[in-house]
């Protein structure tokens, strides 16, 4: 992050002005930013603002020029990429045209850097402007330990047509996951609303019905492996942190792998992989040339062991239409509502089996 114009990503909508330099120059002290405001220097979208105002995917921050360009405070200027590393960034890259590129983030690669985080793909971004003038741009995120699509764009223009598209939910997400156990219903929507869990420092999230943000996911089985686990389509009309990882758990089917939200009940025995389970497939979003970017990312390594191992067709998975859902009707919310419960109810009783049928061991 520099100087200039900086459009607001989808993963920033609501935040804080102070909060997204934090976020995306941490090595800006607040006081600059103070300053930046009461003189005028810090704008959003042309107009003059405060550090505590609220910003909205989109909009466009315009960050003033240090003085003398002074490096920021603790701020390191970017390393040269190596040739090993400019190999392996253009080796993600899985579609490129004027506007945009798509690349598939594998796991435990993170989109941007934070406390003790190095290697980031934001960080590799200069090994991806092939002939344009600029490094592209991140529009949205993905958790570092989840694969699949991410979009970046070429250009402001472009980053603000997508930016708006992710804002205004046009654009459409799906991911596929293995979670643990089977829901009662096979094609549901997931409506409980998400904020940062206390005392976790904002690193994690919960479901709170009185001052949590709305969070809205479908999911629908593909294939089930009896009552062990189930392959599900996600295709989330919000896009809180943590979101489906967050709604999954809160059900009673955490994903596979997700020992932050699932603990130890996440984990399947056998050859099933201890790594998150969880794939951005696909992306489609409208274009800034007018035509429908769509674009799927194949599965990890791990991902497609696991279905292979569990007697799945991956052919199945993109067999589902990509429709939108008609709004529920207050009876199939309520339907919905009781079969969650149910799924928790099952989850509180299986704990409780496990913890009864350890003791008196040892």
């Amino acid at each position: 992050m520099s100087a200039g114009d900086h459009i607001v990503g989808t993963d920033d909508d609501g935040i804080r002005l102070d909060r997204w330099f934090k976020r995306h120059q941490p090595g800006t002290a607040h006081a600059l930013v103070e300053r930046w405001a009461r003189t005028g220097l810090l704008r959003l979208d042309g107009e003059r603002t405060t550090p505590g105002a609220r910003i909205a995917a989109g909009q466009t921050i315009r960050v003033p020029a240090l003085e003398a360009d002074a490096p920021a405070r603790g701020q390191r200027p970017r390393k040269p990429l190596s040739p090993e590393d400019t190999e392996f960034a253009q080796s993600l890259v899985i579609h490129r045209d004027r506007d945009a590129i798509v690349v598939n983030k594998p796991p435990g690669l993170a989109t941007q850097g934070g406390t003790k985080t190095e290697r980031h793909l934001d960080g590799l971004l200069d090994a991806l402007t092939f002939e344009a003038e600029n490094r592209p741009k991140l529009v949205h995120r993905l958790d570092k330990d989840t694969s699949g699509a991410l979009l970046l764009a070429r250009s402001a223009r472009a980053a603000a047509f997508f930016s708006k598209s992710f804002s205004g939910r046009a654009a459409r997400k799906v991911y596929w996951a293995l979670v643990v156990g089977v829901p009662s219903i096979e094609d549901g929507m997931i409506d409980l609303p998400l904020a940062k869990q206390p005392g976790t420092g904002g690193e994690k999230m919960h479901v709170d019905e009185k001052e949590g943000q709305p969070a809205r996911t479908r999911y629908r089985l593909i294939e089930r492996a009896g009552n062990r686990t189930a392959w599900l389509e996600l295709q989330p009309y919000t896009g809180r942190t943590h979101q489906l990882r967050v709604h999954l758990a809160a059900i009673g089917h955490p994903i596979v792998g997700d020992g932050k939200y699932g603990g130890q009940d996440a984990f399947l025995s056998g050859t099933i992989s201890r790594k998150l389970h969880l794939h951005a497939r696909r992306l489609k979003i409208d274009h800034p040339d007018g035509s429908p970017l769509d674009v799927r990312a194949d599965l990890p390594h791990h991902f497609a062991e696991s279905l292979s191992d569990l007697g799945f067709d991956e052919e199945a998975g993109d067999a589902l239409p990509l429709d939108e859902p008609k709004r529920a009707t207050p009876e199939a919310k309520k339907r919905a509502a009781t079969a969650a419960a149910k799924d928790r109810r099952k989850a509180r009783r299986g704990e409780r089996r496990g913890r009864s049928g350890t003791r008196g061991r040892g």
